[in-house]
């Protein structure tokens, strides 16, 4: 059975309407690996998949990342430990995954298990066209330039008052030096923005972090952002290499659940 597909907006996002066996089968996994790099997010409303189920999808289109064995990571501020809430929290701002690595995360599939009454909708940016609708002067500008990306940074985004204790856990993880511009294996570019960018080199801190913030504007105007309303059952995969996203704040009391599997990167930052 062909693959049914809506645009939600004119840049990004693409609704997605499938038999489920076909989707599990991986009938279409390159189509959707395609379709995925071109729009940046997919949106399966309400396909109600369990965790073996999700496994299966998640493997059709990359390498799933083991987490605790599983490869299900459970999304909550239930009973956290003290970094799964950190990482919650640092998901209140945009950023893209895993800018602490060589190989960021290829893309993400996240299924929703229980909702926040207020709150908790996600939005996604595309890094591609917004780089791709800065005119050529400033594109030249931009390419070569390098940017620190640290953690701490993300994190203290987010969590402005945090404690010593916090910021030590998260100076654990070194900070990594990438391009500004990705350009990708296929030959298109995306900007690398987001929380973790701490600091332009060889840029003085005050005018680096103007750029950056210019730059963070322009990628997170209307048309190149999708926000999603989140239904029970809804599965959303991303292109993490391709956008940046974030969550809308809710209650840590909501209750609100969701299961992400994570494909391991598959091309340098570099």
């Amino acid at each position: 059975m062909a693959l049914n597909t809506v645009e939600l907006r004119p840049r990004i996002g693409t609704e997605v309407r499938a038999d489920k066996a076909a989707l599990l089968g991986g009938a279409h996994g390159g189509e959707l690996r395609e379709l995925l790099e071109r729009r940046g997010v997919l949106v399966f409303r309400e396909l109600g998949l369990d965790d073996e189920e999700q496994l299966a999808f998640s493997a059709t289109l990359g390498e799933v990342q083991p987490t605790l064995g599983l490869g299900v990571f459970k999304i909550s501020f239930e009973k956290s430990e003290a970094s799964t809430a950190d990482f919650t929290r640092g998901s209140f701002v945009w950023h893209i995954d895993r800018t602490n690595e060589d190989y960021p995360t290829f893309a993400s599939i996240l299924s929703a298990r229980r909702l926040a009454a207020h709150g908790g909708q996600t939005e996604f940016a595309n890094t591609y066209a917004a780089w791709e609708d800065l005119p050529p002067g400033e594109q030249r500008r931009l390419e070569g330039l390098k940017v620190v990306h640290s953690v701490e940074a993300g994190m203290r985004r987010a969590q402005p008052n945090a404690t010593e204790e916090q910021a030590q856990r998260w100076r654990q993880t070194a900070p990594k030096v990438h391009p500004l511009v990705w350009t990708h294996r296929s030959g298109r570019k995306s900007l690398v923005l987001g929380s973790t960018a701490a600091e332009v080199v060889g840029m003085p801190p005050a005018e680096g972090r103007a750029l950056l913030d210019e730059l963070q504007a322009w990628a997170t105007q209307p048309q190149f952002v999708y926000r999603h309303e989140w239904t029970l059952g809804d599965l959303l995969v991303w292109d993490n290499t391709g956008s940046m996203h974030r969550v809308e704040p809710y209650a840590e009391d909501s209750g609100r659940l969701m299961h992400r599997t994570t494909l391991l990167g598959e091309e340098p930052l570099a």
